[in-house]
Protein backbone atom coordinates (compact mmCIF):
# COMPACT_ATOMS: atom_id res chain seq x y z
CA UNK A 1 0.00 0.00 0.00
CA UNK A 2 1.23 3.49 -0.74
CA UNK A 3 0.05 7.00 -0.09
CA UNK A 4 1.23 10.45 -1.07
CA UNK A 5 3.84 11.71 1.40
CA UNK A 6 4.75 15.34 1.88
CA UNK A 7 6.71 17.22 4.49
CA UNK A 8 8.20 20.66 4.73
CA UNK A 9 9.97 19.60 7.91
CA UNK A 10 13.36 17.95 8.08
CA UNK A 11 16.14 18.25 5.56
CA UNK A 12 18.10 15.21 4.48
CA UNK A 13 21.38 14.47 6.26
CA UNK A 14 24.04 11.85 5.80
CA UNK A 15 22.80 8.28 5.41
CA UNK A 16 22.91 5.93 8.37
CA UNK A 17 24.45 2.94 6.60
CA UNK A 18 27.88 1.39 6.61
CA UNK A 19 29.73 -1.57 5.21
CA UNK A 20 31.95 -2.74 8.03
CA UNK A 21 34.82 -5.07 7.29
CA UNK A 22 35.40 -8.18 9.33
CA UNK A 23 38.78 -9.91 9.38
CA UNK A 24 40.48 -10.19 6.01
CA UNK A 25 39.09 -13.67 5.37
CA UNK A 26 35.47 -12.57 5.77
CA UNK A 27 33.28 -10.53 3.51
CA UNK A 28 32.32 -7.02 4.63
CA UNK A 29 29.05 -6.96 6.63
CA UNK A 30 26.54 -4.49 5.24
CA UNK A 31 24.76 -2.62 7.98
CA UNK A 32 22.05 -0.01 8.03
CA UNK A 33 20.31 1.92 10.79
CA UNK A 34 17.09 3.89 10.79
CA UNK A 35 14.84 5.49 13.39
CA UNK A 36 11.11 4.95 13.74
CA UNK A 37 9.52 7.81 15.66
CA UNK A 38 6.14 7.52 17.37
CA UNK A 39 3.42 9.49 19.14
CA UNK A 40 0.12 8.42 20.66
CA UNK A 41 -3.01 9.77 22.32
CA UNK A 42 -2.57 13.25 20.90
CA UNK A 43 -6.22 14.03 21.72
CA UNK A 44 -6.47 17.22 19.73
CA UNK A 45 -3.39 18.93 21.18
CA UNK A 46 -1.79 21.10 18.51
CA UNK A 47 -0.28 23.72 20.82
CA UNK A 48 0.86 23.81 24.44
CA UNK A 49 -2.42 25.42 25.43
CA UNK A 50 -4.96 24.65 28.13
CA UNK A 51 -8.32 25.76 26.72
CA UNK A 52 -9.97 25.22 30.10
CA UNK A 53 -7.49 27.48 31.92
CA UNK A 54 -7.22 29.88 28.95
CA UNK A 55 -3.43 29.89 29.05
CA UNK A 56 -0.24 27.98 28.39
CA UNK A 57 -0.33 24.45 29.75
CA UNK A 58 1.87 23.91 32.79
CA UNK A 59 2.21 21.22 35.43
CA UNK A 60 4.43 20.55 38.44
CA UNK A 61 6.72 18.29 36.40
CA UNK A 62 7.45 20.93 33.77
CA UNK A 63 5.80 19.02 30.92
CA UNK A 64 4.65 20.60 27.69
CA UNK A 65 2.16 19.43 25.09
CA UNK A 66 1.35 19.74 21.44
CA UNK A 67 2.12 18.61 17.92
CA UNK A 68 3.79 21.93 17.25
CA UNK A 69 6.59 20.92 19.62
CA UNK A 70 6.64 17.37 18.31
CA UNK A 71 7.24 18.89 14.88
CA UNK A 72 10.42 20.52 16.19
CA UNK A 73 11.64 17.28 17.75
CA UNK A 74 10.91 15.35 14.55
CA UNK A 75 12.84 17.91 12.52
CA UNK A 76 15.85 17.55 14.83
CA UNK A 77 15.84 13.77 14.46
CA UNK A 78 15.55 14.00 10.68
CA UNK A 79 18.41 16.47 10.50
CA UNK A 80 20.56 14.13 12.58
CA UNK A 81 19.58 10.82 10.96
CA UNK A 82 18.58 11.93 7.50
CA UNK A 83 14.97 12.28 6.42
CA UNK A 84 15.35 9.19 4.25
CA UNK A 85 16.38 7.15 7.32
CA UNK A 86 13.31 7.85 9.45
CA UNK A 87 9.71 6.71 9.80
CA UNK A 88 6.98 8.51 11.77
CA UNK A 89 3.86 6.79 13.10
CA UNK A 90 1.08 7.32 15.64
CA UNK A 91 -0.91 4.90 17.82
CA UNK A 92 -4.32 6.58 17.82
CA UNK A 93 -6.76 8.84 19.67
CA UNK A 94 -6.20 11.93 17.58
CA UNK A 95 -9.46 13.84 16.99
CA UNK A 96 -11.09 13.97 20.44
CA UNK A 97 -10.06 15.43 23.78
CA UNK A 98 -9.81 19.23 23.58
CA UNK A 99 -12.23 22.02 22.75
CA UNK A 100 -10.27 22.38 19.50
CA UNK A 101 -11.14 18.79 18.58
CA UNK A 102 -14.77 19.31 19.57
CA UNK A 103 -15.01 22.57 17.64
CA UNK A 104 -14.07 20.95 14.34
CA UNK A 105 -16.38 18.00 14.94
CA UNK A 106 -19.47 19.91 16.11
CA UNK A 107 -19.21 23.69 15.83
CA UNK A 108 -17.49 24.00 12.45
CA UNK A 109 -17.71 20.35 11.38
CA UNK A 110 -15.23 18.85 8.99
CA UNK A 111 -17.92 16.39 7.85
CA UNK A 112 -20.18 19.10 6.42
CA UNK A 113 -19.97 19.77 2.66
CA UNK A 114 -17.25 22.34 2.15
CA UNK A 115 -16.18 21.94 5.77
CA UNK A 116 -12.70 22.89 6.99
CA UNK A 117 -9.66 20.66 7.12
CA UNK A 118 -9.17 19.38 10.63
CA UNK A 119 -6.24 21.09 12.40
CA UNK A 120 -4.89 17.69 13.44
CA UNK A 121 -4.88 16.61 9.80
CA UNK A 122 -3.14 19.81 8.79
CA UNK A 123 -0.47 19.42 11.45
CA UNK A 124 0.17 15.72 10.90
CA UNK A 125 0.33 16.15 7.12
CA UNK A 126 2.76 19.03 7.53
CA UNK A 127 4.99 17.06 9.86
CA UNK A 128 4.94 14.14 7.46
CA UNK A 129 3.51 11.12 9.27
CA UNK A 130 3.80 7.81 7.44
CA UNK A 131 0.87 6.05 9.13
CA UNK A 132 -1.37 6.12 12.21
CA UNK A 133 -3.42 3.48 13.97
CA UNK A 134 -7.04 4.10 14.81
CA UNK A 135 -7.83 4.82 18.44
CA UNK A 136 -11.17 4.24 20.11
CA UNK A 137 -11.80 7.97 20.38
CA UNK A 138 -11.60 8.30 16.59
CA UNK A 139 -15.12 6.87 16.60
CA UNK A 140 -16.64 9.26 19.16
CA UNK A 141 -18.12 11.68 16.64
CA UNK A 142 -19.47 9.01 14.30
CA UNK A 143 -18.26 7.41 11.11
CA UNK A 144 -18.99 10.43 8.90
CA UNK A 145 -16.57 12.58 10.88
CA UNK A 146 -14.01 9.78 11.01
CA UNK A 147 -14.19 9.21 7.26
CA UNK A 148 -13.93 12.95 6.62
CA UNK A 149 -10.81 13.09 8.78
CA UNK A 150 -9.37 10.07 6.98
CA UNK A 151 -9.96 11.71 3.60
CA UNK A 152 -7.99 14.78 4.71
CA UNK A 153 -4.88 12.81 5.64
CA UNK A 154 -1.91 12.25 3.37
CA UNK A 155 -1.11 8.99 5.14
CA UNK A 156 -3.26 5.95 6.00
CA UNK A 157 -5.32 5.32 9.13
CA UNK A 158 -4.70 1.68 9.99
CA UNK A 159 -7.05 -0.75 11.67
CA UNK A 160 -6.47 -4.44 10.96
CA UNK A 161 -9.05 -5.43 13.55
CA UNK A 162 -11.75 -2.92 12.56
CA UNK A 163 -13.78 -5.32 10.42
CA UNK A 164 -16.61 -4.32 8.09
CA UNK A 165 -19.53 -6.64 8.84
CA UNK A 166 -20.83 -6.70 5.27
CA UNK A 167 -17.58 -7.68 3.59
CA UNK A 168 -15.79 -9.39 6.47
CA UNK A 169 -12.67 -7.41 5.50
CA UNK A 170 -10.88 -4.61 7.35
CA UNK A 171 -12.82 -1.35 7.02
CA UNK A 172 -9.51 0.54 7.05
CA UNK A 173 -6.10 -0.40 5.65
CA UNK A 174 -4.62 -3.03 7.97
CA UNK A 175 -1.00 -2.22 7.23
CA UNK A 176 1.34 0.15 5.40
CA UNK A 177 4.80 -0.38 3.94
CA UNK A 178 7.52 2.26 4.08
CA UNK A 179 10.43 1.63 1.70
CA UNK A 180 13.81 2.90 2.88
CA UNK A 181 16.83 3.04 0.59
CA UNK A 182 20.25 2.40 2.13
CA UNK A 183 23.30 3.62 0.19
CA UNK A 184 24.06 -0.01 -0.62
CA UNK A 185 22.12 -3.27 -0.65
CA UNK A 186 18.45 -3.83 -1.27
CA UNK A 187 15.80 -1.38 -0.06
CA UNK A 188 14.52 -1.99 3.47
CA UNK A 189 10.82 -2.80 3.67
CA UNK A 190 9.30 -1.56 6.95
CA UNK A 191 5.79 -2.89 7.58
CA UNK A 192 3.54 -1.01 10.00
CA UNK A 193 0.57 -3.01 11.28
CA UNK A 194 -2.21 -0.98 12.89
CA UNK A 195 -4.37 -2.47 15.65
CA UNK A 196 -7.14 -0.71 17.53
CA UNK A 197 -9.13 -1.38 20.68
CA UNK A 198 -11.92 -3.98 20.92
CA UNK A 199 -13.64 -1.74 23.48
CA UNK A 200 -14.92 0.42 20.62
CA UNK A 201 -17.76 -2.08 20.29
CA UNK A 202 -18.88 -1.03 23.78
CA UNK A 203 -17.85 2.60 24.07
CA UNK A 204 -19.13 3.66 20.65
CA UNK A 205 -21.85 1.09 20.21
CA UNK A 206 -24.23 3.70 18.82
CA UNK A 207 -21.89 4.37 15.90
CA UNK A 208 -20.54 0.90 15.09
CA UNK A 209 -23.21 -1.63 16.03
CA UNK A 210 -24.24 -3.56 12.94
CA UNK A 211 -21.51 -1.84 10.92
CA UNK A 212 -18.17 -3.04 12.30
CA UNK A 213 -16.79 -5.58 14.70
CA UNK A 214 -13.47 -5.49 16.54
CA UNK A 215 -11.71 -8.84 17.06
CA UNK A 216 -8.87 -9.18 19.52
CA UNK A 217 -5.44 -7.77 18.78
CA UNK A 218 -3.70 -11.12 19.23
CA UNK A 219 -5.73 -12.98 16.64
CA UNK A 220 -5.41 -10.25 14.03
CA UNK A 221 -1.68 -9.83 14.61
CA UNK A 222 -1.29 -13.60 14.25
CA UNK A 223 -3.16 -13.36 10.94
CA UNK A 224 -1.28 -10.42 9.48
CA UNK A 225 2.32 -10.61 10.69
CA UNK A 226 3.20 -13.81 8.78
CA UNK A 227 1.62 -12.32 5.66
CA UNK A 228 3.65 -9.15 6.01
CA UNK A 229 6.81 -11.24 6.27
CA UNK A 230 5.83 -13.19 3.14
CA UNK A 231 5.22 -9.87 1.37
CA UNK A 232 8.85 -8.97 1.99
CA UNK A 233 8.81 -7.09 5.30
CA UNK A 234 12.32 -6.81 6.72
CA UNK A 235 11.03 -5.03 9.83
CA UNK A 236 7.57 -5.30 11.41
CA UNK A 237 6.41 -2.53 13.72
CA UNK A 238 3.00 -2.79 15.37
CA UNK A 239 1.20 0.44 16.17
CA UNK A 240 -1.35 -0.64 18.76
CA UNK A 241 -3.97 1.45 20.49
CA UNK A 242 -3.89 -0.88 23.46
CA UNK A 243 -1.99 -0.77 26.73
CA UNK A 244 0.35 -3.39 28.17
CA UNK A 245 -1.41 -4.58 31.34
CA UNK A 246 -3.19 -7.59 29.85
CA UNK A 247 -6.38 -6.41 31.55
CA UNK A 248 -9.67 -4.83 30.51
CA UNK A 249 -11.85 -2.15 32.07
CA UNK A 250 -14.92 -3.83 30.66
CA UNK A 251 -16.53 -7.11 31.66
CA UNK A 252 -15.01 -9.98 29.61
CA UNK A 253 -18.51 -11.41 29.26
CA UNK A 254 -19.36 -8.35 27.16
CA UNK A 255 -16.22 -8.60 25.04
CA UNK A 256 -13.94 -11.65 25.26
CA UNK A 257 -11.00 -9.73 23.79
CA UNK A 258 -8.40 -8.06 26.02
CA UNK A 259 -8.44 -4.26 26.06
CA UNK A 260 -4.76 -3.74 26.95
CA UNK A 261 -3.09 -6.44 24.87
CA UNK A 262 0.06 -4.88 23.39
CA UNK A 263 2.47 -6.90 25.49
CA UNK A 264 0.50 -10.09 24.90
CA UNK A 265 0.78 -9.50 21.16
CA UNK A 266 4.55 -9.06 21.44
CA UNK A 267 4.94 -12.18 23.57
CA UNK A 268 2.64 -14.49 21.60
CA UNK A 269 2.90 -13.47 17.94
CA UNK A 270 6.26 -14.27 16.31
CA UNK A 271 7.82 -11.91 13.80
CA UNK A 272 7.31 -8.53 15.50
CA UNK A 273 10.32 -6.29 16.10
CA UNK A 274 8.78 -3.32 17.94
CA UNK A 275 5.44 -2.16 19.31
CA UNK A 276 4.36 1.46 19.63
CA UNK A 277 1.91 1.33 22.52
CA UNK A 278 -1.09 3.63 23.03
CA UNK A 279 -4.37 4.01 24.92
CA UNK A 280 -3.19 3.54 28.52
CA UNK A 281 -1.80 7.09 28.96
CA UNK A 282 1.36 5.73 30.55
CA UNK A 283 4.99 6.50 29.86
CA UNK A 284 7.13 3.53 28.88
CA UNK A 285 10.55 4.63 27.58
CA UNK A 286 11.58 1.07 26.73
CA UNK A 287 10.35 -2.38 27.67
CA UNK A 288 11.89 -5.54 26.25
CA UNK A 289 9.85 -8.75 26.24
CA UNK A 290 10.61 -12.08 24.62
CA UNK A 291 8.41 -13.93 22.21
CA UNK A 292 7.22 -17.17 23.77
CA UNK A 293 7.66 -19.17 20.57
CA UNK A 294 10.93 -17.87 19.16
CA UNK A 295 12.61 -16.30 22.18
CA UNK A 296 13.31 -13.21 20.08
CA UNK A 297 13.30 -9.85 21.87
CA UNK A 298 10.51 -7.38 21.11
CA UNK A 299 10.85 -3.74 22.18
CA UNK A 300 7.80 -1.78 23.36
CA UNK A 301 7.57 1.94 24.01
CA UNK A 302 4.71 4.29 24.92
CA UNK A 303 5.35 8.04 24.72
CA UNK A 304 3.46 10.20 27.18
CA UNK A 305 0.05 11.29 25.91
CA UNK A 306 -0.97 14.70 24.51
CA UNK A 307 2.26 14.96 22.51
CA UNK A 308 4.36 15.33 25.66
CA UNK A 309 6.91 12.78 24.43
CA UNK A 310 8.22 11.35 21.18
CA UNK A 311 9.33 7.71 21.06
CA UNK A 312 12.45 6.81 19.11
CA UNK A 313 13.00 3.21 18.01
CA UNK A 314 16.61 3.02 16.79
CA UNK A 315 16.77 -0.09 14.61
CA UNK A 316 20.01 -1.66 13.35
CA UNK A 317 19.99 -4.14 10.47
CA UNK A 318 22.54 -6.43 8.88
CA UNK A 319 22.41 -7.78 5.33
CA UNK A 320 22.88 -11.52 4.87
CA UNK A 321 21.48 -14.30 2.71
CA UNK A 322 20.11 -11.77 0.28
CA UNK A 323 18.02 -9.70 2.70
CA UNK A 324 18.10 -7.40 5.68
CA UNK A 325 17.75 -8.78 9.21
CA UNK A 326 17.13 -6.85 12.42
CA UNK A 327 20.22 -6.93 14.60
CA UNK A 328 19.16 -4.61 17.40
CA UNK A 329 16.26 -2.40 18.50
CA UNK A 330 16.49 0.26 21.18
CA UNK A 331 13.82 2.67 22.39
CA UNK A 332 14.04 6.04 24.07
CA UNK A 333 11.96 9.18 24.51
CA UNK A 334 12.36 12.85 23.64
CA UNK A 335 10.63 15.48 25.78
CA UNK A 336 8.41 18.13 24.20
CA UNK A 337 9.30 20.50 27.02
CA UNK A 338 12.78 20.70 25.51
CA UNK A 339 11.46 22.03 22.19
CA UNK A 340 9.85 25.22 20.97
CA UNK A 341 6.77 25.47 18.78
CA UNK A 342 7.65 24.86 15.17
CA UNK A 343 7.11 28.12 13.24
CA UNK A 344 5.45 26.36 10.31
CA UNK A 345 2.77 24.74 12.51
CA UNK A 346 2.18 28.08 14.23
CA UNK A 347 1.87 29.75 10.82
CA UNK A 348 -0.77 27.39 9.43
CA UNK A 349 -2.88 26.82 12.59
CA UNK A 350 -2.83 29.97 14.72
CA UNK A 351 -6.05 31.20 13.10
CA UNK A 352 -7.94 27.99 13.96
CA UNK A 353 -6.55 28.06 17.48
CA UNK A 354 -7.69 31.69 17.89
CA UNK A 355 -11.21 30.79 16.70
CA UNK A 356 -11.45 28.07 19.34
CA UNK A 357 -10.16 30.36 22.09
CA UNK A 358 -12.88 32.84 21.15
CA UNK A 359 -15.53 30.13 21.17
CA UNK A 360 -14.70 28.73 24.61
CA UNK A 361 -14.58 32.20 26.16
CA UNK A 362 -18.16 33.05 25.20
CA UNK A 363 -20.19 34.03 28.27
CA UNK A 364 -23.37 31.95 28.66
CA UNK A 365 -24.55 32.97 32.12
CA UNK A 366 -23.75 34.16 35.63
CA UNK A 367 -22.81 32.34 38.83
CA UNK A 368 -23.26 33.68 42.35
CA UNK A 369 -20.92 31.33 44.24
CA UNK A 370 -17.67 29.76 43.07
CA UNK A 371 -18.02 26.02 42.48
CA UNK A 372 -14.97 23.73 42.48
CA UNK A 373 -14.17 20.05 41.86
CA UNK A 374 -11.03 19.97 43.98
CA UNK A 375 -12.58 17.82 46.73
CA UNK A 376 -15.31 16.18 44.66
CA UNK A 377 -13.74 12.72 44.68
CA UNK A 378 -14.29 12.34 48.44
CA UNK A 379 -17.04 14.86 49.25
CA UNK A 380 -20.48 15.35 47.72
CA UNK A 381 -19.85 18.67 45.98
CA UNK A 382 -22.60 20.86 44.47
CA UNK A 383 -20.74 21.22 41.18
CA UNK A 384 -21.18 17.46 40.51
CA UNK A 385 -24.81 17.76 41.59
CA UNK A 386 -25.19 20.26 38.74
CA UNK A 387 -24.26 17.58 36.21
CA UNK A 388 -26.63 15.06 37.76
CA UNK A 389 -29.45 17.58 37.99
CA UNK A 390 -29.23 18.57 34.32
CA UNK A 391 -29.12 14.92 33.25
CA UNK A 392 -32.15 14.05 35.36
CA UNK A 393 -34.13 16.96 33.93
CA UNK A 394 -33.29 16.01 30.34
CA UNK A 395 -34.28 12.37 30.89
CA UNK A 396 -37.49 13.22 32.75
CA UNK A 397 -38.53 15.52 29.92
CA UNK A 398 -37.67 12.90 27.30
CA UNK A 399 -39.77 10.24 29.04
CA UNK A 400 -42.73 12.54 29.75
CA UNK A 401 -45.92 11.06 28.32
CA UNK A 402 -44.42 7.59 27.94
CA UNK A 403 -45.25 4.47 29.96
CA UNK A 404 -42.11 5.09 31.99
CA UNK A 405 -42.90 8.65 32.99
CA UNK A 406 -43.98 7.62 36.47
CA UNK A 407 -40.67 6.04 37.38
CA UNK A 408 -38.35 8.08 39.62
CA UNK A 409 -35.22 9.32 37.86
CA UNK A 410 -31.82 8.83 39.46
CA UNK A 411 -28.73 10.35 37.88
CA UNK A 412 -25.09 9.25 37.69
CA UNK A 413 -22.15 11.64 37.55
CA UNK A 414 -18.40 11.39 38.11
CA UNK A 415 -15.68 13.83 39.26
CA UNK A 416 -13.84 14.00 35.94
CA UNK A 417 -11.47 16.81 36.88
CA UNK A 418 -9.76 17.84 40.09
CA UNK A 419 -9.09 21.35 38.87
CA UNK A 420 -12.36 22.54 37.30
CA UNK A 421 -13.72 25.84 38.62
CA UNK A 422 -16.95 27.61 37.78
CA UNK A 423 -16.10 31.07 39.09
CA UNK A 424 -18.41 33.57 40.67
CA UNK A 425 -19.47 36.06 38.02
CA UNK A 426 -19.50 35.40 34.30
CA UNK A 427 -19.72 31.75 33.27
CA UNK A 428 -18.09 30.76 29.99
CA UNK A 429 -18.29 27.71 27.76
CA UNK A 430 -14.69 27.14 28.81
CA UNK A 431 -15.60 26.80 32.50
CA UNK A 432 -18.48 24.43 31.83
CA UNK A 433 -16.39 22.39 29.41
CA UNK A 434 -13.72 22.02 32.08
CA UNK A 435 -16.36 20.52 34.35
CA UNK A 436 -17.34 17.88 31.78
CA UNK A 437 -14.24 17.18 29.72
CA UNK A 438 -15.53 14.13 27.84
CA UNK A 439 -17.82 14.07 24.81
CA UNK A 440 -20.25 11.66 26.46
CA UNK A 441 -23.91 11.54 25.53
CA UNK A 442 -26.92 10.65 27.69
CA UNK A 443 -28.94 7.46 28.06
CA UNK A 444 -31.79 6.32 30.29
CA UNK A 445 -31.61 2.80 31.72
CA UNK A 446 -34.15 0.92 33.81
CA UNK A 447 -32.78 -0.59 37.05
CA UNK A 448 -34.25 -2.20 40.14
CA UNK A 449 -33.45 -1.15 43.68
CA UNK A 450 -31.24 -4.25 44.11
CA UNK A 451 -29.32 -3.40 40.96
CA UNK A 452 -28.82 0.19 42.09
CA UNK A 453 -27.41 -1.10 45.37
CA UNK A 454 -24.96 -3.34 43.51
CA UNK A 455 -24.01 -0.39 41.31
CA UNK A 456 -23.22 1.77 44.33
CA UNK A 457 -21.25 -0.98 46.04
CA UNK A 458 -19.10 -1.37 42.95
CA UNK A 459 -18.57 2.40 42.79
CA UNK A 460 -17.55 2.40 46.47
CA UNK A 461 -14.62 0.09 45.63
CA UNK A 462 -12.90 3.30 44.50
CA UNK A 463 -11.99 3.90 48.16
CA UNK A 464 -9.24 2.21 50.15
CA UNK A 465 -10.44 0.34 53.20
CA UNK A 466 -9.44 2.47 56.19
CA UNK A 467 -9.77 1.68 59.89
CA UNK A 468 -11.71 4.07 62.16
CA UNK A 469 -9.90 6.80 64.03
CA UNK A 470 -7.32 9.38 63.09
CA UNK A 471 -7.05 11.78 60.20
CA UNK A 472 -7.17 10.57 56.62
CA UNK A 473 -5.17 11.83 53.66
CA UNK A 474 -7.55 12.08 50.66
CA UNK A 475 -4.83 10.84 48.32
CA UNK A 476 -4.36 7.75 50.47
CA UNK A 477 -8.03 6.82 50.58
CA UNK A 478 -9.04 7.27 46.93
CA UNK A 479 -8.17 5.45 43.67
CA UNK A 480 -7.99 1.99 45.24
CA UNK A 481 -6.34 -0.49 42.90
CA UNK A 482 -5.52 2.33 40.49
CA UNK A 483 -9.17 3.04 39.68
CA UNK A 484 -9.40 6.46 37.99
CA UNK A 485 -11.66 9.22 39.26
CA UNK A 486 -13.97 8.87 36.27
CA UNK A 487 -14.88 5.38 37.47
CA UNK A 488 -16.27 6.66 40.76
CA UNK A 489 -19.94 7.58 40.46
CA UNK A 490 -22.29 9.74 42.47
CA UNK A 491 -25.94 8.67 42.14
CA UNK A 492 -28.29 11.52 42.95
CA UNK A 493 -31.88 11.04 44.06
CA UNK A 494 -30.83 8.74 46.90
CA UNK A 495 -29.17 9.20 50.28
CA UNK A 496 -26.47 6.88 51.60
CA UNK A 497 -23.20 6.60 53.46
CA UNK A 498 -20.05 4.94 52.12
CA UNK A 499 -18.40 3.29 55.15
CA UNK A 500 -14.77 2.77 54.16
CA UNK A 501 -13.99 0.85 57.34
CA UNK A 502 -15.97 -2.02 55.83
CA UNK A 503 -14.78 -4.47 53.20
CA UNK A 504 -15.68 -3.86 49.57
CA UNK A 505 -19.15 -5.10 48.77
CA UNK A 506 -20.69 -4.05 52.08
CA UNK A 507 -19.91 -0.33 52.30
CA UNK A 508 -23.18 1.30 51.27
CA UNK A 509 -25.06 2.02 54.50
CA UNK A 510 -28.47 3.59 55.12
CA UNK A 511 -29.45 3.57 51.45
CA UNK A 512 -32.75 5.42 51.21
CA UNK A 513 -35.12 6.81 48.64
CA UNK A 514 -37.59 9.55 49.47
CA UNK A 515 -36.86 9.18 53.19
CA UNK A 516 -37.47 5.41 53.36
CA UNK A 517 -35.11 2.43 53.01
CA UNK A 518 -34.56 1.42 49.42
CA UNK A 519 -36.47 -1.73 48.49
CA UNK A 520 -34.93 -4.27 46.15
CA UNK A 521 -38.03 -4.56 43.99
CA UNK A 522 -38.43 -0.84 43.31
CA UNK A 523 -37.89 0.35 39.72
CA UNK A 524 -35.93 3.41 38.69
CA UNK A 525 -34.68 5.21 35.62
CA UNK A 526 -30.96 5.92 35.74
CA UNK A 527 -29.76 8.91 33.72
CA UNK A 528 -26.30 7.73 32.71
CA UNK A 529 -23.58 8.66 30.23
CA UNK A 530 -23.11 6.47 27.18
CA UNK A 531 -19.66 5.27 28.30
CA UNK A 532 -21.13 3.81 31.46
CA UNK A 533 -24.35 2.67 29.75
CA UNK A 534 -22.34 0.64 27.25
CA UNK A 535 -20.23 -1.07 29.90
CA UNK A 536 -17.36 1.35 30.41
CA UNK A 537 -15.84 0.77 33.82
CA UNK A 538 -17.58 -2.63 34.09
CA UNK A 539 -20.25 -1.34 36.49
CA UNK A 540 -22.80 -4.10 37.17
CA UNK A 541 -26.19 -4.40 35.46
CA UNK A 542 -26.24 -1.13 33.58
CA UNK A 543 -24.94 -2.38 30.22
CA UNK A 544 -27.54 -5.16 30.10
CA UNK A 545 -30.39 -3.06 31.48
CA UNK A 546 -33.31 -2.03 29.29
CA UNK A 547 -32.59 1.23 27.51
CA UNK A 548 -35.59 3.53 27.60
CA UNK A 549 -34.08 6.46 25.69
CA UNK A 550 -30.80 7.85 24.40
CA UNK A 551 -29.57 10.84 22.39
CA UNK A 552 -26.53 12.03 20.46
CA UNK A 553 -26.24 15.51 22.04
CA UNK A 554 -23.23 15.75 24.37
CA UNK A 555 -23.93 16.09 28.09
CA UNK A 556 -21.58 19.06 28.10
CA UNK A 557 -23.83 20.76 25.56
CA UNK A 558 -26.88 20.03 27.72
CA UNK A 559 -25.17 21.71 30.69
CA UNK A 560 -24.30 24.76 28.59
CA UNK A 561 -27.88 24.96 27.28
CA UNK A 562 -29.25 24.68 30.83
CA UNK A 563 -27.15 27.64 31.99
CA UNK A 564 -28.02 29.67 28.88
CA UNK A 565 -31.76 29.14 29.39
CA UNK A 566 -31.66 30.27 33.02
CA UNK A 567 -29.00 32.92 32.68
CA UNK A 568 -27.61 32.07 36.10
CA UNK A 569 -26.40 29.16 38.20
CA UNK A 570 -28.17 28.94 41.56
CA UNK A 571 -26.92 26.03 43.71
CA UNK A 572 -30.17 26.14 45.66
CA UNK A 573 -31.81 24.65 42.58
CA UNK A 574 -29.67 21.52 42.45
CA UNK A 575 -27.26 21.13 45.38
CA UNK A 576 -27.94 18.41 47.95
CA UNK A 577 -25.93 16.15 50.23
CA UNK A 578 -26.82 12.71 48.89
CA UNK A 579 -23.85 10.75 50.25
CA UNK A 580 -21.11 10.93 52.87
CA UNK A 581 -17.82 9.12 53.35
CA UNK A 582 -17.87 7.57 56.83
CA UNK A 583 -16.16 5.14 59.19
CA UNK A 584 -18.58 3.41 61.55
CA UNK A 585 -21.05 6.24 61.12
CA UNK A 586 -18.58 9.07 61.67
CA UNK A 587 -17.82 11.39 58.71
CA UNK A 588 -14.29 11.08 57.37
CA UNK A 589 -14.19 14.62 56.01
CA UNK A 590 -16.23 17.51 57.38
Amino acid sequence: MSVKRRSLLGASAAGAAAAISSPASARPVKRYSFTAMGTTDLHGHVFNWDYFADGEYADDEGNAKGLSRIATLVERVREEKGRENTVLIDAGDTIQGTPLAYYFAKVDPIAEPGGPTHPMAQAMNEIGYDAAALGNHEFNYGLDTLRAFESQLEFPLLGANAIDLDSGEPAFPPYHFVRLKPPHGKPVQVAILGLTNPGIAIWDKAHVEGVMEFPGLESQAAHWVPRLRKMGADVVIVSAHSGTSGESAYDPEQIPHVENASQLVAERVPGIDAVLVGHAHEEIPERVVFNEETGAPVVLSEPLFHAQRLTLFDIDLEFSRGRWHVADVRASLLDSAEAEDHPRIAEILTAEHTDVVGYVNQVVGRNGIELRTEEARYKDEPVIDLIAHVQAEVVAEALAGTEHSGLPVLSQASPFSRTAVIPAGDVTIRALSGLYVYDNTLSAKKLTGAQVRDYLEYSAEYFVRTAPGGEVDPDAVTNAGGRPDYNFDYVSGLTYDIDISRPAGSRVVGLSFDGAPLEDGMEFVLAVNNYRANGGGAFPHVADAEELWSESTEIRTRIIEWVQERGEIDPAEFASVDWRLTREGEPVFE
